[in-house]
């Protein structure tokens, strides 16, 4: 099964935005769906302990060469699904395949290809993998659970007096992690002034400061916006950042 799962992700990840976009169904031919009957390609695959199993292709792609491929038709049972979700429905060789979400996992994957904004993509991406490994749909809609750390050094490795990167992006729910790097002691200290409405300063700003190399400070960001912030005891030498949430 985690096989097959992660044979599965291999092929979301190496599938092209066009050739999904071009196999969307637009809203006249929705309906017809389930009438739709089309040629696959199973890759067969010779598995260590010697027996044969057979892994699906995304519609389209050729037989490797140098591999053996079985032909079937798709067809009947995916009504509004893509090729690939409709794909791995009809390949699904256990009884929790008739109780996965198939429409979640459908909707995601048309996020993926469909989304212009990056942390959506994400998102659906994030969502998407973990239903394919068997993950609760109640676990992967919560917000962290496509969350994301990044990480800003305070004080360059040469020690200059900046924050690096001085700008980065996150998306809602994702955590910055300041590590006291060089020329410490630092702080991050938000502008009060810089920071989305709604959002208290003292609760995302640091109590205290930072003094021996490696130390960290993390924060979680859930309101979108811009935030600036400044190293307190070297504000003066223009230790200022920049942090876009989306």
């Amino acid at each position: 099964m985690l096989f097959k799962t992660a044979f599965a992700l291999s092929l979301l990840s190496c599938t092209s935005a066009s050739s999904l976009r071009s196999s969307t169904p637009d809203a006249e031919s929705s309906d017809q769906l389930s009438e739709f009957v089309l040629d696959h390609l199973d890759l067969e695959v010779l598995l260590p302990n010697g027996s044969r199993e057979l892994f699906p292709l995304l519609p389209g792609t050729k037989c490797p060469t140098g591999h053996t491929c079985r032909t079937r038709s798709v067809g009947g049972t995916t009504t509004g699904l893509n090729p690939l979700a409709a794909s791995m429905k009809e390949n699904w060789r256990s009884n929790i395949g008739t109780m996965f979400d198939w429409q979640e996992f459908n909707n995601d994957l048309n996020t993926v290809v469909k989304s212009d904004d990056f942390c959506t993509r994400r998102g659906a991406m994030a969502r998407a993998a973990g239903l394919a490994a068997g993950v609760l749909a109640s676990t992967v809609n919560a917000p962290a659970y496509a969350a994301e750390t990044k990480s800003v050094k305070m004080g360059t490795d040469s020690g200059q007096l900046k924050f690096e990167p001085e700008k980065i992006s996150i998306c809602k729910g994702d955590s910055v992690k300041w590590i006291n790097n060089k020329g410490g002691p630092h702080n991050v200290v938000f502008d009060e002034d810089g920071i989305p409405d709604g959002v208290e300063q003292e609760k995302i700003s640091m109590e205290e400061q930072l003094g021996e190399e490696g130390d960290t400070f993390v924060m979680a960001f859930e309101t979108a916006g811009d935030y600036d912030y400044y190293c307190e005891p070297h504000r003066g030498a223009g230790m200022n950042g920049k942090l876009v949430v989306a």
